[in-house]
């Protein structure tokens, strides 16, 4: 049941979509690639901008969240509810740092799916009516790069942006609360920040293993994906330093 879910909604659509610019593109797959991977973040754009912007409030608000603390440090369950409370009204998550990084390797498989089906020439019985059939697909793109192997160059360039990316999402962490202040609610926001500082390591290592391991056009679409991120947070942070934390609801 999950499989034939999964093939309708996310494998199928991107192996057409991949083979829709295959054919457009000049029969070039690298660069039918680069395009499904632009219109794939278009497509998830208001979602992380939404979680960016999340973020971004998350640690504009600490000096509010550090009054409630201090406010009921002395009741741990009036605290929580405070926080809680705190949160609904402005409208954050403390976890969702987290999200963008879990789509992201799920459709990065989904990704790789479809990408092994074209290579395979196996993406016949997957096409829409409307789609043509190419035949057999050309892994070379732009006449230097085969997409069908693996590239370190690119695998290594591709876990320095990835690393470059880590970092521009921590800073909008928000510091954790020194140990034995923190309430439940604040316990997610340091988990958060948590995970965000194991995943800086992480997602670039993932990235520079799959290039060394899997054809070079995972490691294409990840780099693009990840430009494509390092843009977008840095027009939503880019007026971090002006941005006022009194305007939080309290």
């Amino acid at each position: 049941m999950f499989g034939t879910i999964y093939n309708l909604i996310l494998l199928q659509p991107l192996i057409n979509l991949l083979i829709f610019f295959y054919n457009f593109l000049w029969h070039d797959l690298g660069l039918a690639i680069i395009a499904l991977t632009l219109l794939v973040r278009l497509l998830l754009y208001p979602s992380f901008q939404h979680q960016l912007k999340s973020q971004k409030k998350l640690a504009e608000i600490q000096p509010k969240l550090q009054e409630i603390k201090h406010k009921h440090k002395d009741d741990r369950e009036a605290q929580s509810r405070a926080l809680m409370e705190f949160y609904r009204e402005n409208k954050v998550n403390p976890l969702s740092s987290c999200l963008p990084l879990i789509v992201q390797l799920f459709i990065l498989y989904a990704m790789y799916a479809a990408f092994r089906a074209g290579l395979n020439g196996d993406v016949l019985q997957y096409l829409y009516p409307v789609v043509s059939d190419p035949g057999k697909i050309d892994p070379i793109s732009l006449n230097f790069l085969d997409v069908a192997k693996p590239n370190g160059y690119l695998a290594v360039i591709t876990g320095v942006m990835q690393y470059i990316q880590g970092k521009m999402s921590l800073s909008l962490q928000p510091r954790p609360s020194p140990a034995g202040s923190a309430g439940k609610d604040d316990f997610a926001s340091s988990m958060s920040a948590m995970m965000s500082k194991q995943f800086l390591y992480f997602f670039p290592a993932l990235a520079v293993f799959i290039g060394f391991q899997l054809p070079a056009g995972l490691s294409v679409y990840w780099l693009v994906s990840t430009i494509f991120a390092i843009a977008q947070q840095y027009f939503v942070t880019r007026d971090k330093n002006s941005a006022s934390p009194g305007h939080a609801k309290i």
